[in-house]
């Protein structure tokens, strides 16, 4: 049926699953045949709870990840009231359903996903990303391997050459939460993750949690005295790398790096067969160094990028991003000048496009980092130290932004024609109401948004289905 296919392009299947604010569904492009799965967000929902950041970043995160063992992001759709994540489909399920029906695992095969688990952790640490609620639940079988899922409580660490940022936000799920978090500390995200890790490959060997207590502050209390209890089927080799993976003391917790050099790790799975010379995959390559498609939703409100290109955007009361046609060069020179009337320095980095704020004793102030979009338009970001964002700097809000007004890339206004006004009008006169689960295939807004890794579309959609493009960017291709 018609009203089944989204966006004209996905036929929409079974449900799979349902959560909180969401829905996870089996489609299948009706243009290639390939099958996906489709979250469907509520934006209602998650507005209510506040967590259209979460959203946003899950977008740039899993936009930016290209592993085999973590689940591939596509597309992202919008509209007024839903979002969609166009995702790979696991047919394995969860992994915590295999765990449900097995028990437990062997240690050959537990070795050989938790291989896979620190391939992909490895991998997102990288890339400066922090996954913090790595468990079964979000971890995911298709054709014998596993994939992480789920980044809706990822970080990012902001300034790329910076390996000491600190998280502070507590978070996670209970029985997976490191000692470090529970006690309300600033805390290094890798560290986390492995300490998640190693919650993961007890349970798989085990069969059960490391610290499940039926009260909760005994748990905790248990987790952060460290107290590991093993089952006598296991081997001394593992109960001694469980040890290290769930050390108490993040400081001398086992790191990405020796995990792989362990000799519980390399005694089979991804090693067998092999010789010494074998380097574990990591598959670290280039990709997502630079902005992406999926970048720009952060740079949205609501999800509808519409309002940063039009007449009426403001980046002084927006947001700290902007769009701009002008050279990189010319953009640093001007910030130059505007600096120089502050009393501030600039000073240029290596990599091109980014440079540095500097006060007049030499004190870090804020980042400023260019990235190019297509072959003239660039995105103008500015942070400041730690990756907090600087909608609270003086410097930035007050003195350097009403400087730089003139680099801001607006589309010009256009009036609608009176056809286009007899339309609306008339539009407005209908009842649109709509029974909530029609809403999930039905895309009767005014703005749509469509994302995938290198091309942007935002459309304008009337109830006539005549479609007009506000915004096709089309941007620099990547591997």
């Amino acid at each position: 049926m018609e009203k089944d296919i989204l966006f004209r392009k996905y036929q929409i299947g079974r449900m799979l699953g349902i959560g909180g604010f969401a829905k996870v569904y089996l489609a299948m492009n009706i243009h290639t045949g390939q099958k996906v799965a489709i979250k469907v967000i509520s934006k209602q929902k998650i507005n209510e709870k506040n967590l259209m950041s979460n959203i946003k970043r899950e977008i740039t995160i899993m936009g930016r990840l290209r592993h085999p063992n973590i689940v591939r992001l596509y597309e992202v759709l919008a509209c007024k009231r839903k979002v969609y994540f166009i995702i790979e489909l696991a047919k394995g399920g969860e992994l915590q359903a295999w765990i449900k029906d097995n028990q437990r695992f062997s240690e050959e095969l537990s070795r050989m996903y938790f291989q896979q688990l620190i391939s992909a952790v490895g991998y997102c640490h990288f890339r400066g990303v922090y996954h913090r609620d790595l468990k079964p639940q979000n971890l995911l079988l298709h054709d014998g391997n596993l994939k992480v899922s789920d980044f809706g409580l990822g970080a990012i660490r902001l300034l790329k050459d910076r390996q000491d940022q600190l998280l502070r936000t507590r978070c996670g799920t209970p029985a997976f939460v490191a000692p470090e978090v529970l006690q309300r500390r600033e805390y290094d995200g890798a560290m986390v993750d492995i300490w998640a890790c190693g919650v993961i490959l007890f349970i798989l060997t085990a069969g059960y949690l490391p610290f499940d207590l039926p009260n909760r502050m005994a748990m905790y209390r248990r987790i952060m005295e460290g107290k590991l209890f093993c089952p006598k089927w296991m081997s001394s080799d593992l109960i001694r790398f469980l040890g290290r993976l769930l050390e108490k003391n993040p400081k001398t917790r086992i790191t990405i790096d020796e995990i792989v050099h362990d000799p519980w790790f390399k005694k089979g799975g991804l090693f067998k067969g092999k010789g010494p010379e074998y380097k574990f995959p990591f598959y670290h390559d280039n990709y997502g160094i630079t902005l992406n498609a999926f970048d720009l939703i952060g740079l949205s409100s609501g999800l509808d990028l519409s309002g940063l290109f039009n007449e009426f955007y403001d980046p002084f009361e927006d947001s700290e991003k902007f769009f701009s046609l002008v050279p990189v060069g010319k953009i640093l020179d001007t910030i130059e000048e505007v600096a120089d009337e502050l009393d501030l320095q600039v000073r240029r980095r290596k990599k091109y496009g980014v440079a540095d704020l500097v006060g007049p004793k030499g004190d870090f102030i804020a980042r400023v980092e260019i990235d190019r979009l297509t072959e003239r338009l660039v995105i103008v970001e500015l942070k400041i130290k730690g990756g907090d964002f600087v909608s609270d700097n003086e410097i930035w809000k007050k003195k350097l932004i009403p400087k730089l007004s003139g680099l801001v890339y607006r589309i010009p206004k256009s009036e609608p024609s009176e056809e286009e006004k007899d339309t609306k009008h008339d539009d407005e006169q209908k009842d649109t109401k709509h029974d909530d689960e029609q809403k999930d295939t039905i895309h009767d807004d005014e703005i749509t948004l469509a994302v995938s890794v290198d091309q942007l579309t935002i459309e304008h959609t009337q109830s006539n289905e005549n479609i007009s493009v506000l915004t096709n960017l089309q941007l620099y291709s990547r591997p």
